[in-house]
C-alpha cells in the first residue's frame, strides 16, 4: 500500500538557505559565535554545502572538531540538531524507523472484538505506529528544519552505506507500507569518519568532502579561549604552543595518537582545577592522561621530553 500525494507531505527544498549567510565570512562569523572556530577552507566548505544542499562529509583523525561542527551549524541555523551514532552492526530499522507492533496488535484484537471488519493493513500502517529514527525524523522535521549529523559513518559496514544512498542522493527514503517519503524541508546533513575503513565511493560521490585537520595555534588558541574563559592568557597560550610541539615537532613521533581539540580543552580546565599558573613537567606528568588514551602515549610522555618541549616552549616565546 502506498500513501497518497498529500499523505506524502513533501514540498519543495527551502529557498531561505541561500539567504540565510551572503557570504564565507558570515558563516564564519556566525559559526564562532557559536563557539566553533573555522579555518577559511572548512567554511567554505561548509558554504557550499548549505548553497547546494549536498551532504557534507567529514574525515580527519579523532578530536579535530568533526561533531562539533555539526552542533554548532545547529545553533547558528537555530535548527534540531538529530544525530545517528554509527557502530558495527547498525540496523537499517535503528536509523530509518520501524513498527510499534505491540500497537498494531492491540489495535487488531480490539477490531476482532468489536467485530469490524476493516482493511487491517490501511488500519495497522498508519504515522500514529510509526516509530521514527534519525533518518525519517530528519527528513519530517518541519520549517526551518534539521541538522542531521551521521557521526563515525566508517564504524558501520558496507551494506549500511548502500542503504544510505538514495537519502543522499535525494532526501528521500522509501518505505514498503508507506512508499517514498521526500524531505519536507532539506536537512543539513552531516557526515564524519574517522577513516578506520575506506568508504564507498558512492557514497563520497554523493557528498561534497572536506578532511579536518589538526588546527594551527592560532586557531587552537582562540579555541581554548572560547571555552575555558576562566584559564589566564599566559596558561592558555602556554597550552597551545605545548599541544602544538607534541602533534607538529619530531617529538610527536613517539604517540601513537596526538591529541585533540577536546584533549586540549579538557587539559586547560584540569590545569584551571589545580590552580595552575604555568605549566612544569610535573603538572605535565601527572595530567597526562587527559592528553592521552593510550597507556603507550602517556609512558612515552616522560619528564625529560616534557622538559625538552617546555624548554622549547620557552625559547620560542622569548
Amino acid at each position: 500500500m502506498s500513501r497518497s500525494p498529500d499523505d506524502l507531505k513533501s514540498t519543495q527544498n527551502s529557498p531561505m538557505l541561500k539567504t540565510l549567510f551572503p557570504s564565507i565570512d558570515a558563516l564564519t562569523q556566525a559559526l564562532q559565535s557559536a563557539g566553533y572556530f573555522a579555518d577559511r577552507r572548512l567554511a567554505t566548505a561548509v558554504f557550499l554545502a548549505l548553497r547546494l544542499q549536498r551532504p557534507l562529509l567529514l574525515e580527519g583523525e579523532p578530536g579535530v572538531g568533526k561533531t562539533e561542527l555539526a552542533k554548532a551549524l545547529s545553533i547558528a541555523l537555530q535548527r534540531e540538531l538529530i544525530r545517528l551514532q554509527c557502530y558495527d552492526g547498525l540496523e537499517q530499522r535503528e536509523a530509518l524507523y520501524e513498527w510499534n507492533y505491540a500497537a498494531q496488535l492491540l489495535h487488531m484484537r480490539a477490531s476482532e472484538g468489536r467485530g469490524e471488519v476493516t482493511d487491517v493493513e490501511r488500519e495497522v500502517y498508519q504515522g500514529r505506529y510509526l516509530i521514527r529514527r534519525p533518518l525519517l525524523q530528519a527528513l519530517q522535521t518541519p520549517a526551518p528544519g534539521a541538522v542531521l549529523l551521521i557521526d563515525e559513518v566508517d564504524r558501520a559496514d558496507e551494506p549500511f552505506e548502500a542503504f544510505l544512498l538514495e537519502y543522499l542522493g535525494e532526501y528521500q527514503v522509501s518505505i514498503p507500507e508507506l512508499g517514498t517519503i521526500r524531505a519536507e524541508v532539506t536537512p543539513i546533513t552531516i557526515l564524519t569518519s574517522n577513516r578506520t575503513r575506506e568508504l564507498n565511493d558512492a557514497v563520497k560521490r554523493r557528498c561534497l568532502y572536506h578532511w579536518l585537520d589538526y588546527p594551527d595555534r592560532d586557531r587552537e588558541l582562540a579555541i581554548v579561549r572560547a571555552q575555558v574563559p576562566e584559564a589566564s592568557e599566559q596558561l592558555t597560550a602556554q597550552i597551545a604552543r605545548f599541544v602544538d610541539r607534541l602533534r607538529h615537532s619530531p617529538f610527536g613521533n613517539a604517540f601513537q595518537r596526538a591529541p585533540g581539540i577536546a584533549e586540549s580543552v579538557e587539559w586547560a580546565k584540569a590545569l584551571v582545577a589545580l590552580d595552575t599558573l604555568v605549566v612544569d613537567p610535573e603538572v605535565v606528568a601527572d595530567t597526562a592522561g587527559i592528553l592521552f588514551k593510550q597507556r603507550e602515549d602517556v609512558a612515552a610522555l616522560t619528564h625529560a621530553l616534557a622538559v625538552d618541549l617546555l624548554r622549547s616552549d620557552e625559547d620560542e616565546a622569548a
